[in-house]
């Protein structure tokens, strides 16, 4: 047995490739548990790459939060033997182990809930493939130089941060960086000015002015300013590069499905497209240019807003229509009125109900508002189902606008007991509407 491996804590994971940090999770990059920190660190690859991913995972399915969970779990602490699962099971339980057992949980839950919704599901597959495929080939660009050998990026970061070596101060009648200018052929020349600081020798009280005009000196060139050297900027941003292909990818997706599709699937393919240029964005901007803030927060609120899409009804269409139905006798009515996106009027003024009958009917609609007319000696027995939207009886001022969610009731209208009024027999109503408005009126007569 070797001394390295003598030396090895028990419990400890695989030793790691040539150049390859082990996986551990960082303390100093930690945002929540330092899990991204440490799988940027292992695989070469920037933290906000998995932040991000992982992020969109956990809003879409759930997925993002339960390998999150499990990570915190079983990844030590750099500098750390001994695993947040091992201390778990040991009885040391602390603040850190209940909030990665609480990720795990909630996004066991979450998963559970979107198992029905295939495209969600779907979408949340083939972004952990990306994912998985961008880790594979960050592995595989590492080994692939066997001459130079792999790069440590903890030695890359520690050579890039590091300050630059103190030089001393030039000799006397030396050409200097700091007192001659650079010329354009990449040589120095002497100064017409004096320096505040320098050798023995300069003197200080006797600087003159800089120089506005041209060169004193004849036949020298005039005074060049410094250049910033091209190769020296740093990674030019494309943020609004970014932004801007999500926006047309998101409106492409959405107008290609707009006819097609109902309201709330289209809405999900454009978000979809536009979610994955701004994956694609970031992941080119941990190797070539850069992003900001601003473009993870859009990203945020995109994964937000496709997974509010998911939640709309299917019976939204993208058609906003206005249809009355307007039956004239009992056997006229139909069982089911349905409607995407509109204004749908039931008028049943006209029916006449035998005192002794029943006449039962729905009507849906997607988005928009369903107005029912009730026969006016008519006992009506209300079914009302209400996503999200307002519900206005006989009797309710119109002033009264009550937005609520998950409005589900059941009332029984009863006839006015007035004189020219002709009793009839009951009207059973089902009434359903995704987002909008349930209005019931009673006919004038």
């Amino acid at each position: 047995m070797t001394d390295a491996q003598q030396a090895a804590p028990v419990g400890a994971d695989a030793e790691p490739g040539p150049g390859q940090p082990p996986l551990r999770r960082i303390k100093r990059q930690k945002v929540v548990g330092g899990v991204c920190g440490g799988l940027g660190r292992h695989f070469d690859l920037d933290p906000v790459i998995f932040r991000i991913g992982l992020g969109v995972l956990a809003v879409t399915g759930g997925i993002g939060l339960i390998f999150y969970g499990f990570a915190w779990l079983f990844i030590p602490l750099d500098g750390e033997d001994e695993n947040e699962a091992r201390r778990l099971l040991t009885g040391r339980v602390d603040g850190a182990t209940l909030v990665a057992v609480l990720f795990a949980l909630v996004g066991c839950g979450l998963f559970l809930s979107m198992l029905s919704n295939g495209s969600v599901l779907g979408f949340a597959v083939m972004l952990s493939i990306a994912l998985t495929g961008a880790t594979y080939w960050s592995q595989r660009r590492r080994h692939a130089d066997p001459e130079t050998g792999p790069l440590d990026p903890v030695a890359a970061q520690a050579v890039a941060v590091a300050p630059p070596e103190t030089q001393p101060p030039p000799v006397p009648g030396a050409p200097s960086w700091w007192r001659d200018p650079i010329i354009k052929d990449g040589t120095t020349g002497p100064v017409g000015i004096g320096y505040l600081w320098g050798p023995e020798g300069a003197a200080v009280d006797d600087v003159p002015p800089p120089a506005t005009g041209p060169s004193p000196q004849p036949g020298r060139p005039p005074q060049q300013q410094p250049r910033r050297d091209p190769a020296t900027r740093g990674p030019r941003g494309i943020g609004g590069r970014v932004f801007l292909l999500a926006v047309l990818a998101g409106g492409l997706g959405t107008g290609l499905s707009w006819d097609a599709q109902p309201f709330g699937t289209s809405l999900q393919i454009g978000l979809s497209c536009a979610l994955a240029v701004f994956g694609l964005g970031i992941a080119v901007s941990a190797f070539r240019g850069r992003t900001g803030l601003g473009t993870i927060l859009l990203t945020m609120v995109t994964a937000a807003l496709l997974a509010g899409s998911a939640a709309l009804p299917k019976e939204i269409t993208t058609d906003w229509m206005r249809t009355d139905w307007k039956p004239t006798t009992a056997a006229s009515v139909q069982p089911v009125y349905e409607l995407g996106s509109g204004i749908g009027t039931l008028d049943l003024s006209g029916v006449r109900i035998p005192p002794d009958g029943t006449v039962t009917t729905r009507v849906q609609v997607g988005a928009g508002q369903a107005k029912v007319v009730v026969p006016r000696g008519a006992t009506v027995e209300t079914d009302i189902d209400v996503g999200l939207g307002d519900v206005q009886l006989p009797g309710e001022r119109r002033q009264d606008f009550d937005i609520r969610t998950g409005v589900d009731t059941q009332k029984t209208l009863k006839a006015p007991q007035d004189k020219g009024t002709k009793p009839a027999g009951t009207l059973e109503l089902h009434l359903e509407v995704g987002v909008g408005q349930v209005e019931v009126t009673r006919a004038a007569r």
